[in-house]
C-alpha cells in the first residue's frame, strides 16, 4: 500500500499556494504567472514574515490582494515578478505590526501600492524606508488617522 498521508498542514500549506496559483487566471493577461514553486516560495515568505512580527493570521491572508493589487504596476515584469511579491509580502506584514493595527489590510497595500508605482518608481528600498516609516511615524504621533480614509 502506498497511500500518500498529507498532516493536516500541509493540506492547508497546499490549499494556499493552490489558491495562489489560481491568481495566474487574471494576472496573465499582464504576462505575469507564478510557478507552483514559485506559489510555494510566497507562501513560506508569508510564514516567516508572521513568525518574524509575531503576528498569527486566522483567514486567507493578504497576498491574493498583493497580486490583485499590483499586478498591473509599471513596476513588475515577469522577469522579476516573484521576487517582488516577495519583498512586498514582507514589506506587508512587517508594516502592519509597525502600525499597531491602526490601518486595515486594504488601507496599508494601497498605500504601498501608491508610493511604490508613484513616489518611489518601483524600488521597494524607497517603499520600505521612506514612504511606509513617515506613515508609521505618522500614525505613532496621531498625526494620520486612517479609519475609513485612505492614506
Amino acid at each position: 500500500m502506498n497511500e500518500i498521508f498529507l498532516s493536516p498542514i500541509s493540506l492547508l500549506k497546499n490549499n494556499a499556494v493552490q489558491d495562489v496559483i489560481k491568481c495566474n487566471n487574471f494576472t496573465s493577461k499582464h504576462g505575469l504567472t507564478l510557478s507552483y514553486e514559485q506559489a510555494q516560495e510566497l507562501i513560506e515568505t508569508k510564514h516567516q514574515s508572521l513568525k518574524n512580527t509575531g503576528r498569527i493570521e486566522i483567514e486567507g491572508g493578504a497576498i491574493n490582494k498583493i497580486i490583485n493589487a499590483f499586478h498591473d504596476s509599471p513596476h513588475i515584469d515577469g522577469a522579476n515578478y516573484a521576487s517582488v511579491l516577495n519583498s512586498l509580502v514582507e514589506t506587508f506584514y512587517y508594516f502592519k505590526n509597525e502600525t499597531l493595527e491602526a490601518i486595515s489590510d486594504d488601507q496599508l497595500i494601497d498605500a504601498m501600492k501608491a508610493h511604490f508605482n508613484e513616489s518611489c518608481g518601483g524600488s521597494i528600498e524607497l517603499l520600505q524606508g521612506r514612504e511606509l516609516e513617515l506613515l508609521t511615524a505618522k500614525i505613532k504621533a496621531g498625526i494620520v488617522e486612517l479609519l475609513g480614509g485612505a492614506y
